[in-house]
């Protein structure tokens, strides 16, 4: 008797387990789910890059990025130039080539130079 009871709880477990397993789970909020729906998300978060902006960066230096669509150029504190190309091509945050590197991220640049640290900047 003991067990078929149990074989009855474990079938009727393993029935519960399938169909919790078939039905969809999605991160979407659900209704009334407050904590979902009260983040907000901040407005330079959500726009894009400026075709020109400053940066002041983590070790004190300024520098300028100019967004050209397929590519960024770069504008050092002693007034040199790089252009750098997306990478890879079809993105609008990652822009680098060679040694060199540069991730846009909202307000937050990580700017990579060839033996070098990385180097965080804000505009």
């Amino acid at each position: 008797m003991r067990l078929r009871r149990t074989f009855r709880i474990a079938l009727a477990v393993s029935s519960l387990l399938a169909a919790a397993a078939c039905t969809p789970q999605t991160s979407a909020p659900k209704l009334g789910n407050t904590v979902a729906a009260s983040v907000a998300i901040t407005p330079t978060e959500s726009t894009p890059q400026p075709r020109t902006a400053t940066y002041k960066c983590a070790d004190g230096s300024m520098m300028t990025i100019e967004n050209l669509g397929t590519s960024v150029r770069v504008l050092g504190p002693d007034g040199t130039s790089a252009e750098l190309p997306a990478s890879p091509a079809n993105q609008t945050s990652r822009y680098g080539e060679a040694h060199d590197a540069i991730v846009i991220d909202g307000r937050d640049a990580l700017v990579m130079k060839g033996g070098a640290s990385p180097v965080a900047c804000k505009r």
